[in-house]
């Protein structure tokens, strides 16, 4: 146990770290309200809309793939059966195949 854990002195928060936290939350929310002002203002062509459509996707992937390669071979497998289930099933259907997956294998494999 630290000092502070014997002592019974419960975890205390830095302003400047606060203040961060705060300005990464502003920062976040502004983005989101200055996207929503910017499509409702501007007239997209198609091929502007087909591409922001698939940018959820390609943020989802963004996060994931380093996952894939970095971890064990549960969670790798896991992956791959995610991958082929996005084929045949809905965004939330996948999520849940990629989670059930996760869990079973990691409870196999270890």
């Amino acid at each position: 146990l630290t000092q502070r854990q014997r002592e019974g002195r419960g975890v205390t928060l830095d302003i400047a770290t606060a203040i961060a936290i705060l300005a990464m939350g502003i920062a976040t929310y502004a983005t989101r309200v200055a996207g929503f002002w910017l499509v409702r203002h501007v007239n997209l062509s198609t091929r502007a809309m087909t591409a922001l459509d698939a940018v959820p996707g390609a943020i989802l992937m963004a996060v994931i793939t380093p996952m894939v390669f970095t971890t064990g071979p549960a969670e790798t497998v896991a992956a791959i059966i995610t991958a082929f289930a996005a084929f045949r099933l809905p965004l939330l259907g996948v999520a849940a195949v990629g989670v059930i997956a996760v869990v079973l294998l990691r409870l196999a494999i270890g």
